[in-house]
């Protein structure tokens, strides 16, 4: 018996082909480096993750504790607190002209649960369905398109329109097999954003095509300073009914480690939000019950709050911008919303570092300048094929430390040798 055990342990054990073939994700990846360096005690510069470098607001905090205080420790509906669902139900009505009700609304463990959901509801192996994904796009949502079954279909923007795609160049990205579009405005990662004109002429596509659901990822909606006001396309009559609406408090309310998301459904009678209330119970059933006074608190009572957050965002979007701007050989659109930027140094590739690294990638360029000049940042090539060439930058960190990094990266940059075999 015992020899059969221990032959028995020896047989291999096979995951599943869908996670054996996902990547993991490219953010949290330097995010762990970053910290693992750290603990060596490494002078790094991160402008790796997508955090808010703020504490959540007091206000926000008391009214979790007196939840929990109260005994708000049981099980709740799936698909959230009736409460918060009206208090989201509210804040959309009224700030976004999305025309909603709490039934409309499924309250997730983060916005990215929220996506996830949505994708699974609306997709099916074995459909060929496809998605339309403008890019350079959020790491996540490939992953999340693949694991429902869908082929992505990629439509690339251009640096000289600040990444966003147009109206020509997604009615010829939709075939017969789209079954969703995905936009994410104000970008991760490129911290640009549509105009609401821009947005108009895109649901103008969508209209005149068929069924095509739009899921919008709104997660950045407040954190905006360019001067482009943001607008919903949840909002447009003539597509509302095929509008899914993705956002939460991780961005706006520095919140990231709360996981509250939620997701806005209010067509074909409420069938998709039944559907992915429906699934989260079979996954993960209600966030933690006493979080729910949070929402109400949060998108109530913490305007004053969130906009001092904005100021300082603002701030650090222009310093990053002109110190990046400055830097030989390197494009940069400037960040109209959320806090990155998305600079091109694919002028610099072909060269040799001072280690004696050749830059030929963005993967390189991260590796090479984490390693040699101690500054993270997460490769573009990770957001999409058009990302090539350019690296992700997070600007949720002091004024301090983009100054510092800034110059890292200059002097990193001017110690290249021009020729790769010098």
């Amino acid at each position: 018996m015992l020899g059969r055990m221990q032959t028995s342990s020896k047989t291999p054990l096979e995951l599943s082909r869908r996670v054996s073939a996902l990547k993991p994700s490219a953010t949290l990846a330097v995010t762990a480096r970053v910290r693992e360096l750290r603990a060596e005690g490494v002078d790094v510069i991160s402008f790796g993750a997508g955090e808010p470098d703020f504490d959540t607001p007091p206000n926000i905090s008391q009214s979790a504790i007196d939840a929990l205080k109260a005994g708000k420790t049981h099980y709740m509906p799936v698909a959230g607190d009736p409460a918060a669902r009206e208090a989201i139900a509210h804040k959309l009505r009224c700030e976004n002209d999305i025309q909603c009700t709490p039934r409309d609304i499924v309250i997730s463990t983060g916005a990215k649960q929220s996506l996830y959901l949505a994708m699974q509801c609306l997709l099916e192996p074995g459909r060929g369905q496809e998605v339309v994904l403008p890019t350079p796009a959020w790491v996540s949502y490939r992953p999340m398109i693949e694991l429902a079954g869908a082929r992505v279909v990629e439509v690339p923007g251009a640096i000289d329109n600040d990444f966003k795609i147009t109206p020509a160049q997604l009615d010829d990205a939709i075939t017969d097999h789209t079954a969703v579009l995905v936009v994410n405005s104000p970008s991760n990662p490129c911290g640009t954003m549509y105009e609401p004109q821009e947005l108009r002429a895109l649901a103008e596509v969508i209209a005149a095509r068929g069924r095509v659901i739009v899921i919008t990822d709104e997660i950045y909606e407040k954190l905006v300073y360019g001067g482009i006001a943001h607008f919903s396309l949840g909002s447009i009559e003539s597509i509302a009914d095929r509008v899914v609406t993705i956002n939460g408090l991780s961005k706006a309310y520095a919140m990231t480690g709360w996981r509250i998301g939620y997701a806005c459904a209010p067509g074909s009678d409420g069938l998709i939000a039944a559907a992915m209330a429906k699934l989260q119970g079979q996954v993960s059933s209600n966030i933690t019950s006493f979080c729910y006074a949070a929402v109400a608190e949060a998108l109530g009572n913490s305007a004053g709050e969130v906009e001092r957050m904005r100021r300082v965002f603002a701030k650090r979007a222009e310093l990053i911008y002109q110190r990046l701007s400055a830097v030989p050989g390197v494009r940069c659109p400037r960040p109209a919303g959320a806090f990155y930027v998305f600079p091109d140094f694919s002028a610099h590739f072909g060269r040799r570092s001072a280690g004696g690294t050749l830059i030929d990638s963005s993967q390189r360029f991260a590796e090479v300048l984490l390693e040699e000049a101690r500054v993270a940042v997460v490769p573009g090539a990770e957001f999409g094929a058009c990302g090539e060439g350019r690296v992700r930058l997070s600007f949720a960190c002091s004024q301090e430390q983009i100054t510092e990094g800034c110059r890292r990266i200059d002097r990193f940059l001017r110690s290249l040798n021009n020729r790769p075999d010098s």
